[in-house]
């Protein structure tokens, strides 16, 4: 049986994760260009934050499918920031993955709420063009489970006044 304490702490945690159907919790995710994403500045597109490891097959086997889907559909308002989780590779090495990839790579999000789901890698969530949380999910997307998941995202207006790519 665990701890009072450490049901406590593990229920803070939870808590404080971001749920699907609620608003998208704030971040500033830095990436490898020195580009400053925030929450507010994505406002109106259709947003995919993913958690990776360069030692994850999972995360090598889906960033193909997710960067040609992005090529595709990025003048639709579709955005993707991947987030390497360890910092056991410096950025320069993953300059050259970072050069052929048509999404951002970052080292660095700040942040108090988004992290890896069960500590595992990938874990993406998405956010809809009105900043809400609409999947979380851990482990790797098939490209059928990709598309049936952001293109109806894609279709939905943006919010009013704001402009969706």
């Amino acid at each position: 049986m665990l701890p009072l304490a450490a049901v406590a702490l593990a229920s803070a945690a939870l808590a404080g994760m971001p749920k699907v159907g609620r608003p998208a919790p704030d971040f500033t995710i830095t990436t490898f260009d020195k580009q400053k994403i925030t929450r507010a500045s994505i406002r109106g597109r259709v947003v995919v934050l993913n958690y990776w490891a360069t030692w994850c097959a999972p995360c090598k086997a889906e960033m193909p499918m997710m960067d040609a889907f992005h090529r595709r559909h990025k003048g639709e308002g579709f955005e993707i920031y991947a987030v390497t989780t360890e910092d056991s590779v410096p950025p320069r090495q993953l300059q050259r993955l970072a050069s052929v990839l048509s999404f951002p790579l970052s080292n660095k999000i700040k942040t108090s709420s988004y992290g890896l789901i069960r500590g595992s890698v990938p874990t993406s969530y998405v956010i809809d063009r009105a900043g809400n949380i609409r999947h979380a999910k851990v482990g790797a997307f098939t490209s059928g489970e990709f598309q049936a998941l952001i293109l109806p995202l894609l279709r939905e207006p943006a919010p009013g006044g704001v402009p969706a790519s």
